[in-house]
């Protein structure tokens, strides 16, 4: 990139200046892109100062004595509701009036915005620009009523006489009255004439026109805090939070331009999640219904747990909701769902034996682990009368075996990791392992590990936390609210988020040992459970703090290292450096409010974005994906990748799990991103998008250094035992490995195979070989081939019944179907060759293939009826049979008169079970020249065509089947109906000239493009052997590629294991085809494509081959991410900065920007897969 390229290209630098102090000012726009009357400024201006005129005039007469405070505030109100509803109705009026002209679509959406033609000062257009009006009448209503309410109120808030109470000083009074009402007049003017583009976008579209209410709430909540220090007298906390608001109050409109307060949707989901989380114990969840429900559940738990009078009910009630509400209950809901449609629908296959077995098993064992931890806590609370502080006390002997329970268990989680807090080599890790089989090897005592620790965690550490709160001496009383909230979020804790709780517990069971005093404020005033909660908060706090600073130092060296912009982000690295306390400040801000920590463009230019959601994006979790060709991969690869995740989580390979927390895997040209969604008791929910696969210069040059910090971490040969991770610095942080099943893919330079003259010399012979295999196995697999064969030996002889083609309808038809047959088609057949120039038929020869029967009558093509002539059984005979080629010419029978049909010859094979394998009708018509057909059926193999036959086992029930398929191969009508259709499928591929085909021409045909002739219409008007053919033609050029590849094939024995191999296990064809999808899903072992690469003007092979590999995974910096995504979404959806090319896409080796704009949800950004939550059991 160029170091000249602006951040915002010049008409984005114009739109960005007009938008912002529209934003600012809450809707008035002052400034546009074209000139307009003064009348339009000054309309502008009255609309945004009448909430101040109706407030002043309140005030006015509050001040004057006349009118009571809260008379001023409902006379202000009344006035403010009749001008929103006067504001709404002008606005719905004018829409009415005016006429809608069509006009053309522009290039630029955003200048079509500033197209305005202004009659008169009260016309239509006028109205339409100033009050766009709102899209619904609901809404009208509403935000009129609250324009009033919020008018009242804020006149109520903001009488001088009020602030001139809480600050006794003049200046500030005036200060704070005028720049309060500035803050009122922006709130209104959002709310009821025009709203503006707010910076802290959630929702990339207002559907239900929620941005306009943002401004209000937040006065509300200003407002609210006033109201309750008013009726709430003698309440200093009320008072200073009072005195503080009212001056953040002046402030609101800074905040709201720099986007740091959310939106209401983001706020509501934002709130439900840290007080689930951190008020009730709980996790955040993978969907936004589910959030709600839980988090009401969990809150009429903590609820009710205060209205039980008994401390052992109290106890008992807590620990098992806190369990039960730990567990994946979204899953189980679905397997409860699934169970009652089965029982429901009892046609359906019920499930397997296994996947019952599991789903008991795993119940027994919540059940068990149910009854184990009432039984602990009733017994324990009941038993235990021991102070709360003393150094013998059992809770403190917990407290020891807790503390120990802590290192161990870290101890096993650092070691399962390639890297001890992402800086020092784990010498018990595997070292240069690149294989799958090697890695397992090498991990036999990391495995064995990891059952230890999954155990200690899982099993041990909860029954002993649960001990510790049991013996806490603050369940031994009555209860108060705090108790009720406390202790409910631990027992929950405690199963939800057990190694957190582990740490929580020791730390406070560490200040218990060390503050023994029963003065400190810790320990007189807060009980247990609240120390708990906010130790939890802490912890989750310092946890943010570090990675935002680490992020805030990496944005900071990646600005400086980034020789291409130097000079222009030199000055705000030394700006950052100076006033760093203040970048300090903005972080810690961040870290309170658990916010993204945004870093403007991507450089070191920070801001508090606004809170949201753990999942950042507002739509559900996997709807979304710009799908391609490359999806399937994914597909077929997370069902594996999942269950090696399971292995690695469990074990503790991927560090402490917690929801918000982001991995990267990587597999050759593979970039798999890995969200953890919630976490709960042995289990886990997360989501796995795929990147593209397709590599611009931007995605190369951040996965090379992807590859890089990976092989640096897993490919390693150093000596040294304990060597330091090179790339600290960078956002992600290798891992582990993992074994998982999926397609490694090769690409081949085909250059001295594919344009080798011997191999296209035998090229022709081959494609002939192979056409004849798949044509006998084609006919030998029917499904009703079998069928035949089935009551054939059933009845104990042979019946002469010919297979109708695939094709043809079972169903009987009426005599008007029966076409009149066409002699030209059989006036070339003969005795000896059935291509011969001379149309006779010599009779009186026993041994002829081709024999008059005479005084036959046949019946109706496809009737159900069956005469016996002679010496002949004529059986169900439909119309696509063989009679119907055989024919010679005689009259058309009457179409009325089927009784009166003639005599007709029959073509009759020399075995009885040649029919059989017989071709369908359709592909035995002639359409090619009779001398030329004759001239090359001498290409026609007949040994490998006689060994293809006999090696058929579709008689393996026959006791002489050997026989059988002895007569079958010598039978010469049915070889010379082969003959017909394998030299008809050659000459489409080829034309009638038997030349060398050419490399260029095995592609176009291999593509499924070839050169036109009477024998391609004749092949393309039959789908099915068309497809065939095609398949045939594509077996030979990879058994080209093997011969030139792995030498040449001795026998026919051999070529009948490789071409049968090719059917069974790859699939050959293009990657552009639906049947390449389904192999992949099918997950075919083998794939192989060919093409040509034009800039190197070479023939390529691409070979996919599916195998157990090693897929290296690392973590990813959480804020890093979350930072970058809120600078994403802020600069696409408020700036509008979609430039392809633009500064904070760009690649960057230690930020990786281009991989994580790529991983955003789309329509911001693009990963081709994206699975729904998936979850996953850690046990």
């Amino acid at each position: 990139m160029s170091p000249d390229v602006p951040l915002l290209n010049d008409y984005k630098q114009d739109f960005f200046l007009k938008r912002f102090p529209q934003t600012f000012l809450g809707g008035p726009r002052f400034k546009l892109g074209y000139c307009a009357p003064p009348y339009v400024y000054v309309n502008q201006i009255i609309l945004f100062l009448m909430p101040w005129v109706w407030g002043g005039l309140g005030t006015l007469l509050y001040q004057l004595g006349i009118l009571e405070d809260y008379y001023t505030a409902a006379l202000s109100g009344g006035l403010m509701l009749f001008a929103a509803f006067i504001i709404q109705f002008t606005s719905l009026y004018a829409r009415n009036k005016s006429v809608s002209v069509e006009r053309m679509l522009t290039t630029d959406i955003l200048a079509e915005e500033d197209e305005h033609d202004f009659t008169s000062c009260a016309g239509a257009e006028t109205i339409k620009f100033l009050i766009p009006g709102k899209k619904y009448i609901a809404n009208t209503v509403l935000h009129s009523f609250l324009a009033g309410l919020m008018c009242g109120l804020g006149t109520w808030y903001l009488l001088p006489n009020r602030i001139s109470l809480l600050y006794n000083s003049a200046g500030g009074t005036v200060l704070l009255f005028v720049f309060g009402w500035m803050t009122l007049c922006i709130g209104e003017y959002s709310l009821i004439v025009n709203t503006a583009a707010e910076t802290a976008t959630f929702q990339t579209q207002d559907t239900y026109e929620i941005t306009p209410l943002m401004r209000p709430l937040y006065i509300f909540v200003f407002v609210s805090v006033d109201l309750a220090h008013r009726f709430m007298i003698n309440v200093p906390a009320l008072e200073q939070m009072n005195q503080i608001l009212h001056i953040l109050f002046i402030f609101l409109p800074f905040l709201w331009a720099l986007g740091t307060l959310p939106p209401p949707d983001a706020l509501f989901l934002w709130a439900m999640e840290q007080v689930l989380e951190f008020g009730l114990g709980g996790s955040s969840m993978s969907t936004h219904l589910w959030l709600l429900v839980m988090f009401t559940i969990s809150a009429g738990t903590a609820v009710t747990s205060y209205f039980i009078p008994s401390t052992v009910g109290v106890v008992l009630f807590m620990t098992g909701l806190g369990f039960l509400l730990s567990l994946n209950l979204s899953d189980m809901s679905l397997v409860f769902k699934h169970s009652v449609t089965r029982v429901g629908t009892k046609s359906k296959a019920s499930p397997s034996g296994s996947e019952k077995q599991f789903t008991w098993k795993e119940c027994l064992f919540y059940i068990i682990i149910l009854v184990l931890a009432l039984t602990e806590t009733s017994l324990l609370h009941h038993f235990a009368r021991f102070p709360q502080i003393s150094n013998n006390s059992p809770q403190a002997i917990v407290g020891y075996i807790l503390m120990i329970l802590l290192i161990i268990l870290w101890i096993l989680r650092e070691i399962q990791s390639v890297y001890i807090f992402g800086i020092v080599r784990n010498p018990l890790y595997p070292k240069d392992v690149q294989t799958v089989t090697l890695f397992l090897e090498k991990q036999t005592r990391l495995v064995k590990i990891g059952v230890v620790r999954r155990i200690l965690l899982n099993l041990v550490s909860p029954f002993a936390m649960i001990a510790f709160l049991s013996l806490d001496s603050s369940l031994q009383g009555l209860h108060s609210v705090s108790v009720s909230i406390g202790f409910t979020r631990a027992f929950r804790k405690v199963w939800q988020s057990t190694e957190n709780a582990l740490l929580e517990t020791v730390i406070v069971s560490v200040v218990h040992l060390l503050i023994s005093s029963t003065d400190v404020w810790w320990n007189r005033s807060l009980d247990t459970g609240i120390r708990l909660l906010l130790v939890g908060i802490m912890r989750d706090r310092l946890i943010q703090f570090i990675s935002k600073l680490q992020f805030a130092v990496t944005v900071l060296l990646a600005s400086w290292t980034e020789k291409k912009r130097r000079k222009s982000t030199t000055s705000l690295c030394i700006l950052n450096i100076v006033f760093f306390p203040f970048v300090l400040v903005f972080i810690v801000f961040s870290t309170l409010l658990s916010s993204p920590l945004l870093p403007l463009f991507t450089l070191p230019l920070f801001l508090v974005g606004f809170p949201r959601p753990i999942q950042i994006w507002p739509g559900a979790v996997g709807t979304t994906a710009c799908m391609c060709a490359d999806t399937v991969y994914y597909y077929q690869m997370v069902p594996s990748l999942t269950t090696a995740l399971q292995s690695a989580m469990a074990a503790g390979s991927l560090g402490l799990l917690l929801p918000g927390s982001h991995y990267l895997g990587r597999f050759q040209d593979r970039l798999i991103w890995i969200m953890i969604l919630e976490c709960g008791y042995t289990y886990c929910c997360i989501n796995i998008k795929g990147l593209e696969l397709q590599e611009t210069s931007c995605h190369t040059a951040e996965a090379q250094r992807v590859d890089e910090v990976f092989q640096s971490a897993f490919e390693q040969e150093s000596s040294r035992i304990c060597s330091i991770n090179e790339h600290f610095g960078n956002v992600l942080t290798p891992c582990t490995v993992l074994p998982v099943k999926l397609y490694s893919d090769a690409r081949n330079v085909l250059s001295g195979i594919i344009d080798s003259h011997d191999n296209l010399k035998e090229f022709n012979g081959d494609l002939i070989k192979v056409l004849v295999w798949i044509l006998v196995q084609y006919c030998s697999r029917r499904p009703n081939v079998q069928k035949v064969v089935h009551e054939m030996e059933n009845k104990g002889k042979a019946s002469p019944i010919i297979l109708p083609a695939l094709t043809a309808s079972p169903q009987t038809q009426s005599p008007e179907d029966t076409d009149s047959l066409n002699s030209e088609i059989l006036d070339d057949w003969s005795d000896d060759n059935i291509f011969g120039d001379e149309p006779t038929i010599k009779k009186g020869k026993e041994k002829d293939q081709l024999k008059v029967v005479p005084g036959i009558n046949l019946p109706i093509p496809g009737s159900l009826e069956a005469q016996e002539v002679g010496d002949h059984f004529l059986g169900t005979v439909p119309e696509s049979s063989l009679y119907k080629s055989v024919i010679l010419g005689y009259p058309v029978v009457d179409k009325g008169k089927p009784k009166d049909m003639a005599y007709i010859p029959l073509l009759e094979f020399s075995c009885s079970h040649s029919h059989l394998l017989s071709l369908p009708e359709e592909w035995t018509s002639n359409c090619l020249p009779n001398s030329k057909m004759r001239e090359m059926s001498s290409l026609f193999p007949e040994e490998w065509y006689q060994f293809v036959l006999r090696q058929l086992e579709c008689f393996h029930s026959e006791e002489n089947a050997s026989n059988v398929l002895e007569e079958i191969a010598k039978d010469k009508v049915l070889k010379d109906f082969y003959v017909h259709a394998v030299m008809t499928c050659y000459f489409s591929f080829f034309g009638v000239d038997n030349m060398v085909p050419s490399p260029g021409h095995l592609l176009r045909v291999y593509s499924g493009v070839l050169p036109w002739s009477l024998a391609l219409d004749w092949l393309t008007e039959k789908p099915e052997l068309f497809q065939l053919a095609l398949k045939a033609f594509r077996y030979t050029l990879k058994l080209m590629i093997d011969k030139a590849s792995l030498g040449s094939i001795e026998d026919f024995k051999e070529l009948t294991n490789c071409l049968e191999e090719y059917e069974t296990d790859w699939y050959i064809g293009l990657v552009s085809d639906e049947k390449w999808k389904e192999a992949v899903l099918q997950e075919k072992p083998y794939l192989f494509s060919l093409g040509y690469d034009p800039n190197m003007g070479v023939y390529t092979g691409r070979v996919l081959t599916l195998q157990e590999m090693l897929v290296q995974v690392g973590k990813l910096n959480a804020e890093a991410v979350r930072g970058q995504w809120a600078n994403l979404s802020w600069e696409l959806l408020y700036a509008t900065n979609d430039d392809e090319e633009r500064y904070s896409i760009q690649a960057h080796p230690l930020l990786l920007r281009n991989l994580t704009v790529q991983a955003a949800d789309p329509p911001l950004g693009y990963p081709i897969y994206s699975s729904k939550p998936l979850h996953i059991h850690l046990y």
